[in-house]
């Protein structure tokens, strides 16, 4: 873990501001980079005047938005076809993919800022929502709202903390931990909210 957290110094440092682009683009797709790997050296090198943290946590956000969207166009132009064609192979029916295009229809915009905001569903959350063929300006913006959330929190983390690894892996699992929780609480008040409004137009 030290080794890695030198050698993205290292990177970030010698690439700047693209550096962190690049690596949070990578994050937001299907490679796997640890954001939590990521944006806290980003914000050691803030600290240390060789960075704007404003601009730092810009390029992971717009980085963040531009992976999202590579997985985005691969599951609407490329997955879709493939799915349909030979989804009944691996028992994915018409029918079970026009429920996830549903869902994602009547609530695309909930999940796509709250999975960016959770490991590992962050990575594919753009998958149903290229599926599901959701609009851009929605997707766009849900995913900056999550994923700028995210990228602040742990960016300032390495401005605070520093260079100390073990302290920066163990309040970003903290950080973690709070993120988990009101998610949590998110997607509670979205359902009843949604439960109450589906009672409230049948009863009229």
């Amino acid at each position: 873990m030290h080794a890695v957290i030198d050698w993205l110094l290292t990177v970030i440092g010698a690439l700047g501001y693209p550096g962190i682009f690049l690596l949070m683009a990578m994050e937001s797709s299907v490679i796997p980079v640890p954001s939590e790997l990521v944006m806290p050296p980003a914000g050691y090198l803030a600290q240390q005047g060789l960075m704007n943290i404003w601009l730092a946590i810009a390029c992971g956000t717009v980085g963040s938005l531009v992976g999202a969207y590579a997985n985005y166009f691969a599951a609407r132009y490329l997955g879709r076809p493939l799915l349909l064609k030979y989804g009944r192979h691996v028992w994915i029916t018409e029918a079970k993919f026009a429920r996830v295009e549903r869902f994602f229809h009547e609530h695309g915009e909930i999940s796509t800022f709250i999975g960016r905001l959770l490991p590992v569903v962050r990575h594919l959350i753009s998958l149903p929502a290229g599926l599901a063929g959701m609009n851009h300006f929605r997707f766009s913006l849900y995913t900056l709202l999550g994923a700028g959330i995210w990228v602040t929190i742990l960016t300032w983390i390495g401005y605070y903390i520093g260079q100390e690894r073990e302290l920066i892996m163990r309040y970003s699992h903290q950080a973690l931990a709070g993120v988990l929780v009101v998610c949590a609480l998110l997607a509670a008040a979205y359902i009843w909210r949604h439960r109450r409004k589906t009672r409230g137009s049948q009863q009229q």
